[in-house]
């Protein structure tokens, strides 16, 4: 039986708790979310321990994502991404754990849930496995935005792979969009999408530039120049 139990990892975690950073977490979030209970445990800590508990049978990780604490759910995405990594992965592995973050969505209630797991977990199983990318414009369309944020930080992966489409036209769904970090979402991973191929940025900002919160217009046009920002900020 496997010694690398949910129980003990938040047991490790809670070893390193300190009250200046469970502070630090807590202004950090911008919601009064209950189930962002905080132990206060610096990022780096936690993401060593997830490497430590990289074998976690996915049972355990459940139980992670069951957790009211944000450090033990950070926990689990973290474990999941490194699993994905692995060369010897299966692809069967590899669908458990796309099917595991979709269907546990609920307890990812904060950006960096995404920006940790979503590019492997999800974008990568969708590009290395040749699937259909539905489920991205699904959730592009939820009334959850953490699953909104999840439609386009998974498509960082494809970016990294030179496939482009699919982060402008989920870019375009999002546009007005309420919701922060959805729209910051959009600003990066558009300016990402731009270091790839400028032309396509440029027709996109062309045609949208217009109607785009302004903080995110100024994410997506970091890499152009002083001219061209001010075309677009003129739109």
């Amino acid at each position: 039986m496997s010694d690398l139990t949910a129980t003990k990892f938040i047991n490790e975690l809670k070893s390193y708790q300190s009250d200046r950073e469970k502070e630090k977490i807590r202004r950090y979030f911008k919601t009064d979310d209950p189930k962002n209970s905080v132990i206060g445990v610096r990022m780096k800590l936690t993401f060593d321990l997830a490497k430590k508990y990289m074998g976690m049978p996915v049972g355990e990780i459940i139980k992670l994502l069951e957790s009211p604490f944000y450090e033990a759910r950070m926990g689990a995405v973290s474990i999941m991404d490194f699993q994905v990594r692995a060369n010897n992965v299966s692809e069967e592995h590899r669908r458990e754990l796309f099917e595991l973050y979709l269907n546990k969505h609920d307890r990812l209630n904060s950006w960096d849930f995404m920006d940790r797991a979503a590019p492997r977990v999800i974008g990568s199983y969708l590009y290395d496995y040749n699937k259909p990318r539905e489920i991205l414009y699904k959730l592009a369309v939820s009334e959850n935005p953490w699953e909104r944020r999840t439609a386009i930080v998974s498509t960082a992966w494809f970016i990294r792979k030179g496939e482009l489409d699919h982060t402008f036209k989920i870019a375009e769904i999002l546009l007005d969009d309420d919701h922060e970090y959805v729209q910051k979402a959009i600003g990066t991973w558009v300016r990402h999408a731009g270091k790839q191929d400028q032309n396509k940025l440029l027709a996109f900002l062309e045609k949208h530039a217009g109607q785009m919160d302004r903080k995110t217009l100024t994410t997506a046009m970091e890499n152009l120049d002083k001219e061209q920002k001010q075309y677009f900020r003129n739109k």
